[in-house]
């Protein structure tokens, strides 16, 4: 009988946390999208899915094109690789804009023209910072300037256009290109085809997952969901078992009986978490977090793909801490498990890593 620790478990695997892969670029080919609004966090979610981490690899895929960081689902920041960006917008703009759009609708007919500012600049002067460009509006309009969270609605309207998208980093730092200058020549799909690749590895990047899990991933309907998924099945692609009165879908493998390294010291935006919503708690057979009520809300320790503790993370400049809240009393095997996953950051980022352990 398998049970959620064992899907937890399998999931390891699935998303290359237990079966890292060479380099950035083919973690966000194979999990298609990994959530990255927050640049620093989710630059670790990539980098500790690769057998070697380090801190120029996702910065160089991104420098040269190969993947991109732009608003695809949710609506939210993803990396995404290149050769997928447009076919996935094309098939999530319907229903991630009119997110972003209700919201920018103050702009009212200042809209169009500062989009012809905006894509004038960067035609003229790709890898402008938010900054910058915040800069250009305001030396237009006279005094009557964006606030920032409009100027970042502005841009996630035309990055869900494919009409911008992630420029060169400059010192670190996000800017902004023409999504023609960055993908010249985007890869298309019709709309079945679309549906069926996005199902086929969401659930061979994800699985075992349901189909509410994917159509809360891709911003999809329900129906949707399932027409990818049937339309992936039909190719024999994908297997799938009955747990806890859900149907679950996944590559054909059998069930991992281990996960190595077992610790893993991970953000909430995590795609271990944020990568589902109907099945997202497997994650605590124990019922320790209590279905989301004491849901971290910074980071987690996971061990074995379980979520035994709250985690924060502190930088200085010669050290990184890991504050770790347990949710109930850690086996030795566990800490040391959760001190293995320290070093492995610690050593990303050329910090001393550091373990507190709160009691009680």
């Amino acid at each position: 009988m398998t049970t959620d620790r064992d899907l937890a478990r399998w999931r390891l695997h699935s998303q290359l946390l237990a079966a890292p892969v060479a380099d950035a670029e083919q973690v966000v080919r194979t999990l298609l999208g990994v959530q990255a609004e927050n640049p620093s966090q989710s630059a670790w979610a990539v980098a500790t899915r690769t057998a070697a981490s380090d801190q120029d690899d996702l910065g160089g895929a991104i420098a040269s094109g190969r993947v991109l960081r732009t608003h695809v689902l949710r609506p939210t920041w993803h990396y995404v690789h290149a050769d997928d960006a447009k076919w996935l917008l094309d098939l999530t703009a319907p229903r991630v804009l009119p997110v972003i759009d209700q919201q920018v609708q103050g702009l009212g007919e200042r809209m169009s023209p500062l989009i012809d500012l905006l894509t004038t600049t960067l035609a003229e002067h790709p890898g402008r910072t938010r900054s910058d460009l915040a800069d250009i509006v305001a030396e237009r309009e006279r005094g009557t300037a964006l606030t920032g969270f409009q100027l970042m609605l502005l841009m996630a309207h035309l990055e869900m256009h494919a009409i911008v998208c992630s420029g060169v980093p400059r010192d670190g730092e996000h800017t902004y290109a023409l999504f023609a200058d960055r993908v010249p020549d985007p890869r298309r799909l019709d709309r079945d085809e679309a549906l069926a690749e996005l199902a086929l590895r969401y659930f061979t990047s994800h699985g075992p997952a349901t189909d509410r899990d994917l159509a809360y991933w891709a911003t999809l309907t329900l129906t949707d969901a399932r027409r990818g998924r049937e339309l992936a099945a039909a190719g024999d692609h994908l297997d799938s078992f009955e747990h806890d009165g859900r149907t679950f879908w996944h590559a054909p493998r059998d069930i991992p009986s281990s996960a190595e390294p077992a610790g893993h010291l991970l953000q909430m935006l995590d795609e271990m978490y944020r990568g589902y919503q109907d099945s997202r708690w497997v994650l605590d057979a124990d019922g320790l977090v209590g279905r989301g009520a004491r849901a971290p809300a910074i980071g987690m320790a996971l061990v074995e793909g379980q979520l035994v503790a709250g985690m924060k993370r502190t930088l200085s400049a010669k050290a990184v801490t890991f504050e770790i809240r347990p949710y109930r009393a850690l086996r030795k095997p566990e800490l040391g498990a959760i001190r293995d996953a320290a070093d492995r950051y610690g050593d990303y980022l050329d910090l001393e890593p550091r373990v507190k352990v709160a009691e009680g």
